[in-house]
């Protein structure tokens, strides 16, 4: 699993955004279908996927606003600096990847699609479980005992809410960092929730094709200024952290 691991971490920005292209594959079976709930039967992959997907990005979120992680590796390979076991990682292991699986496993829902869900979420579950021992490996190697009694406190993916609270009273959030570092993934998250929900779900502008066009044209765009004010923020200084 460790090759294998070394492998996906290589390729691993590339196989996200093909995991993400793939959300606007048409798809049958339904998640959820008419005949099951009713009219309004559309309301559910919305609800669970937005809870499913919000909750992620709130992970990704505080993890690096609290305490940041350097590991993108070197070279195409997987590369630590020191490790961190503060902020949200004195709770999970890798509360990225959690954040990252969570986002995904929304937008599937919100896809609501059946094939997705079942075939591909877990598809990418297997992904990051050999990417993640093969960062074990790595840390392991590199650490020794340090990251043994790591790895006893703190669970490799389930967060451990005891203690939360201490945690974010006890640390400065971040918003410099998290904007700096964030900003284009949530870029890239909140147009594909606009296009899944307005292109997946026409009852949300009553089969109005023409609403539809302009709401993507109008949102899409205020989103994309957002994103350009952010990035010349950045190069000119002013996001330092």
């Amino acid at each position: 699993m460790v090759t294998i691991g070394n492998f996906f971490f290589k390729y691993r920005n590339r196989l996200f955004i093909i995991f993400y292209a793939l959300l606007f594959v048409p798809y049958v079976p339904q998640l959820f279908t008419p005949g099951a709930f009713g009219k309004k039967y559309y309301f559910y992959p919305i609800i669970i996927g937005l809870i499913i997907t919000i909750t992620g990005q709130a992970i990704r979120g505080a993890t690096i606003g609290l305490a940041y992680i350097i590991r993108g590796g070197k070279n195409k390979k997987v590369y630590a600096e020191d490790l961190v076991t503060t902020g949200i990682f004195a709770h999970c292991r890798n509360p990225l990847y959690v954040g990252n699986i969570l986002m995904l496993a929304g937008v599937g829902f919100l896809s609501n699609s059946f094939l997705y869900v079942v075939v591909m979420i877990p598809f990418f579950l297997f992904v990051y479980q050999a990417i993640v021992l093969a960062e074990e490996n790595f840390l392991r190697n590199k650490f020794g005992d340090q990251f043994n009694n790591y790895c006893a406190r703190v669970s490799r993916w389930m967060p451990r809410l005891k203690g939360m609270s201490t945690t974010f009273s006890s640390m400065r959030f971040n918003w410099k960092r998290y904007i700096n570092k964030e900003h284009t993934t949530t870029f890239i998250w909140l147009c594909g929730i606009v296009l899944l929900l307005l292109f997946y779900y026409p009852q949300l502008t009553h089969y109005n094709a023409s609403v539809r066009n302009t709401l993507i044209i109008i949102i899409l765009s205020l989103l994309l200024v957002i994103y350009i004010v952010i990035r010349i923020l950045k190069k000119s200084g002013r996001l330092v952290e």
